[in-house]
């Protein structure tokens, strides 16, 4: 019994992990997937660098099966005019169930995992919308993002696919903690991410993974929205992130770190993680560590631009007025010396839908235009450790989407998404 119970829980969680129902076909072999053919007046070829004159894609049981060629006999032909197919988007760094609308500081204790799902459809609905196919999800309340990514896999709600990370883990106190209450009040243990020591770490990162983490997300230093005074202070020890890192890689999975500061930025490279979050404060000791380990820099810098610091609490506004000048910096220097960037944004401290803004940012600060959109594509694949998607090519996952000219030359075009496909079901269609 225990062995059949094991077998339908490894089949659960792989039908998960895969971020995609059962096609319809492989449910009723006698019944043949229907072909749809998107055709656009170009198409980009992300690997090749370059833009290719007549777009074709054939897309059947939710992949493509071809580019470029005839439109099979019966094939469902979607024109899309004069656009730019594109794969869909990859988003390293999102807070679908959180935002920092209305008196947000509150919400912890005021709302529950079913307002924060909820607030999610909404915010997943504008992602997708906005030409993002994917996102990893680092950090929710009460596993609401895993409710959401089951509800987006099951087409309940539209959205992309949901790489969900659980809760974040950190130190008691810490940035990953709910504080500023009275004693008694919102307060968390390892199930909730707040950890001390390498075992109670290893237990918060077993805890997420059981409950459907497909991402582990820590926070090694102070940050900008919350009550602690520092920005950028260590805050897990580099013995509590190894042990993080260790355990995480026994079952599969990455580890992204919310970093700051310097000195815990370089502890998270040594610990081993894939990604570092923000990156505020780099030195260059910091980014020649990141380059020897091959660790990704996850830069979330349009928001410095979006952020309203004027809503913000004196504290949380003084620590944004403090980092987000140097943050930029640190990217442009990581550009410049060729540390591996992948797109992220940290959407909910601006508002969902605005993500595609972040490409501008890095061409802004020195990144030529098609290492932008690799960023958001083929190298965030790469970080999620994924090779069915982030190009348009033949056996890749169906997530297409086309913006307006030529995205080469105008890297906003990307701000301006006409059309999206997800799994070979459309949905976005816009006619401007």
């Amino acid at each position: 019994m225990t062995c059949v119970s094991g077998l339908v829980s490894t089949i659960a969680i792989a039908v998960v992990l895969s971020g995609s129902t059962v096609p319809a076909a492989a449910q009723d072999p006698g019944r043949q997937a229907e072909i749809t053919v998107l055709r656009a007046a170009r198409l980009l070829d992300v690997r090749g660098g370059r833009i290719v004159d007549g777009g074709v894609v054939i897309v059947q049981g939710g992949k493509i099966t071809a580019v470029g060629g005839a439109a099979p006999a019966g094939a469902r032909v979607v024109d899309l005019g004069d656009v730019t197919l594109a794969p869909g988007l990859i988003d390293l760094h999102t807070h679908l169930t959180m935002d920092i609308e209305g008196n947000w500081v509150m919400r912890e204790v005021t709302e529950g995992a079913a307002d924060a799902a909820l607030r999610g459809a909404r915010n997943a609905r504008a992602t997708v919308e906005a030409g993002f196919t994917t996102v990893r999800n680092l950090g929710s309340q009460d596993f609401s993002d895993i409710a959401l990514a089951k509800a987006i896999t099951a087409g309940f709600v539209p959205g992309p696919r949901i790489v969900s990370a659980g809760h974040s883990i950190g130190a008691t106190g810490g940035h990953c903690d709910t504080t500023g209450f009275a004693p008694g009040v919102a307060e968390r243990d390892w199930r909730t991410g707040v950890a001390d020591g390498p075992d109670e770490v290893v237990k918060a990162v077993r805890y997420q993974i059981k409950h459907g983490a497909q991402v582990i997300k820590i926070c090694a230093t102070a940050g900008v929205l919350s009550f602690d005074a520092t920005v950028g202070a260590q805050q897990l020890s580099e013995a509590e992130m190894t042990a993080v890192v260790q355990e995480a890689a026994l079952h599969g999975l990455r580890v992204a770190a919310h970093a700051h500061g310097t000195v815990g930025i370089k502890a998270a490279v040594r610990a081993g993680v894939t990604s570092i979050e923000h990156g505020s404060i780099l030195d260059d000791e910091a980014i020649a560590m990141m380059k020897e380990r091959g660790t990704y820099l996850v830069p979330t810098s349009y928001l410095a631009d979006a952020l309203n610091r004027d809503a913000l609490p004196p504290l949380i506004r003084a620590k944004a007025d403090a980092v987000l000048p140097i943050m930029r910096e640190s990217l442009r220097k990581a550009i410049a010396a060729g540390v591996k960037v992948a797109l992220g944004t940290d959407a909910a401290v601006y508002p969902h839908g605005q993500n595609g803004r972040e490409l501008g940012v890095y061409v802004a600060l020195g990144m030529a235009p098609i290492e932008a959109v690799r960023s958001a594509t083929t190298v965030a694949a790469e970080a999620l450790g994924v090779s069915d998607r982030g190009a348009i090519e033949t056996g890749m996952l169906a997530d297409i989407i086309a913006v307006p000219g030529n995205p080469l030359q105008d890297i906003k075009a990307f701000e301006q998404v006409r059309f999206v496909m997800v799994g070979g079901k459309v949905v976005v269609q816009r006619r401007e």
